[in-house]
C-alpha cells in the first residue's frame, strides 16, 4: 500500500496545518497509509554531530525514507518557512554519507506536494521558499495548484480551521493528483 508522510509545519498540537493535514488524511482515507511526522525532539542542525547522526534524527530519515511520498503543510512565520520546520528540513537535506559528492539525501527524489494555511496570503511566501527548497533538495515537486488557506480572523480567534466547501475541493483535487503523482513518480 502506498504510504504518505504528512510533515506539519507547526509543533503546536491544534494548529491550523496540522488540522489542514489531519482533513487531507481523511480525504485519502484507504488508499493510502497516512502518517503525520513527530519532530519535536529531534535536535538543531549542528555538523559536530552530523555523522553519526543523533537518533532522533535516524528515527526520522526511516520515516521519509519508507515513504511514498511527502506532503508538507506549512504555516507562514515572519513571510519566512517556520524554525522549526527549516531545521527538520536541513537535517533532511544533509547527505546520507559523509563526503559523498552526489549528496544523496532521504529526500532525493521523493514526491512531494505543500500547503498551507497561514494569514491573508495563505502563507504563499513560506510555499514559494520551501519550493525553492525542495529544488535544491533534489525532489520531486509536484507542479500545479496548491491548497493555500488565507485565515479568517474568526480562525485566529478561535484556533479552528473552517473548511468551507472551496477549501475542500481544493484540497481534495490536491489529494487526488498527489497519489496520481505518486504513481506516476515513485
Amino acid at each position: 500500500m502506498m504510504r504518505i508522510l504528512m510533515i506539519a509545519g507547526s509543533l503546536r498540537k491544534g494548529s491550523f496545518n496540522r488540522q489542514l493535514a489531519e482533513k487531507a488524511r481523511e480525504m485519502i482515507g484507504d488508499r493510502a497509509e497516512v502518517s503525520i511526522l513527530d519532530y519535536h525532539a529531534i535536535p538543531y542542525m549542528n555538523q559536530d554531530i552530523e555523522f553519526p547522526a543523533p537518533e532522533e534524527i535516524e528515527r526520522v530519515r526511516e520515516e521519509v525514507r519508507n515513504s511514498d511520498g511527502v506532503w508538507i503543510f506549512s504555516p507562514e512565520y515572519n513571510y519566512n518557512i517556520p524554525g522549526v520546520l527549516k531545521n527538520l528540513l536541513d537535517w533532511l537535506s544533509r547527505p546520507l554519507v559523509q563526503g559523498d559528492p552526489e549528496r544523496i539525501t532521504v529526500m532525493t527524489g521523493k514526491p512531494v506536494t505543500l500547503s498551507g494555511a497561514g494569514g491573508q496570503s495563505g502563507a504563499s511566501n513560506a510555499r514559494k521558499r520551501l519550493s525553492e527548497l525542495m529544488l535544491f533538495m533534489k525532489t520531486k515537486h509536484m507542479e500545479g495548484e496548491e491548497t493555500s488557506v488565507a485565515l479568517t480572523s474568526d480562525e485566529f480567534a478561535s484556533s479552528t480551521l473552517i473548511f468551507t466547501p472551496e477549501r475542500i475541493e481544493m484540497l481534495q483535487d490536491q489529494a487526488e493528483r498527489f497519489i496520481e503523482f505518486i504513481s506516476k513518480n515513485g
